[in-house]
């Protein structure tokens, strides 16, 4: 069985991702490539290092010939109208935009922790959720620890701002130096605390800080909170993803480079007994289990192929 697939929003870093990943598919065939301000060019103009890259890049529509599932990997915003016509025409939809996050009707696509199987519309979560749930996630269904109070320290390549021409994203303003940015009003706070939620949190009240580091690729969340038993907290997580695939509990902090090209979360877990508190660690690729991995993840589940189908689990760099 090879479903009709597109990429809506081909010309984006997470886009282009999905290209690669789905090129070497077995399951789904590219029929179509849509990219707004880019369509009239091929492939090779946006993402030169993608083979076949005379294939042209046409419109953003949900018009575009009989499709099976799509992908849209638009800006935040623009996916809403999209997602409601294709879903209409009976198109199986996963969005990596936020637009429908926080709608009942779509499912929250963290396969580990929300069921996605035989699913119609996924919204996947953001690359900052997807870590920061993996690692405190399991521990708060399980009372483990405190799901108020939770202090989350993040930190991400570049490629997680996307490709837009913005001053602060420059490489004289990137490269050698750290800086946080949206203190205390990212928007990806609501969506963490909606994330705890569903999986069983009374409230969550959690205080995110997100930082651009001067690396392409790669994503770090250190999850501090009030540890509330005895269990041991690694023990609750390696229990919680014995069934996971991708997700791999380790005994020391995980790093960024370990995942990076890959569909692999590296999780663990440690305890501060004089503070009491627990701090749990997720390292991702953004652009892969943050992004396009993930979005891969939840359509193999949604259309009943094996959840690695596509994937790796090996990251390129020791």
């Amino acid at each position: 069985m090879t479903l009709k697939t597109t990429v809506l929003g081909a010309s984006g870093l997470a886009g282009g991702e999905l290209i690669r990943i789905l090129d070497d598919h077995d399951g789904f065939d590219l029929v179509h490539l849509g990219a707004h301000s880019h369509e009239g060019g091929t492939l090779a103009d946006v993402h030169p290092q993608l083979r076949n890259g005379t294939r042209p890049l046409g419109a953003i529509s949900a018009e575009v010939g009989p499709l099976d599932i799509a992908f849209l990997a638009l800006p935040h915003g623009a996916s809403a109208a999209l997602g409601r016509e294709l879903r209409e025409q009976g198109v199986k939809v996963v969005d990596l935009g936020s637009d429908y996050r926080f709608d009942p009707q779509w499912r929250y696509g963290l396969p580990e922790l929300f069921d996605v199987k035989d699913g119609s519309a996924v919204a996947s979560p953001g690359c900052y959720p997807t870590a920061i749930l993996l690692a405190i996630g399991p521990l708060v269904q399980a009372g483990v620890v405190s799901a108020t109070g939770i202090v989350a320290d993040c930190m991400s390549g570049v490629t997680g701002a996307g490709r837009s021409l913005k001053d602060e994203l420059l490489f004289g303003e990137v490269a050698e130096g750290v800086r946080a940015y949206g203190i205390a009003n990212h928007r990806h706070r609501a969506e963490i605390e909606m994330g705890l939620e569903l999986l069983g949190a009374t409230e969550a009240i959690v205080t995110f800080t997100p930082h651009l580091v001067p690396m392409q690729r790669g994503l770090l969340a250190t999850v501090t909170t009030q540890l509330l038993t005895d269990d041991n907290p690694s023990e609750v997580l390696a229990a919680a993803y014995t069934e996971a695939p991708f997700v791999e509990v380790i005994d020391r902090p995980p790093q960024t480079r370990w995942t990076v090209g890959s569909n692999r979360a590296l999780v663990a877990a440690f305890v501060d007994e004089r503070q009491g508190v627990v701090i749990a660690q997720c390292a991702i690729d953004n652009l892969g289990k943050g992004a396009a991995g993930q979005a891969v993840q939840a359509a193999n589940l949604m259309v009943g192929y094996d959840e690695t189908e596509g994937l790796t689990t090996s990251g390129w760099m020791p």
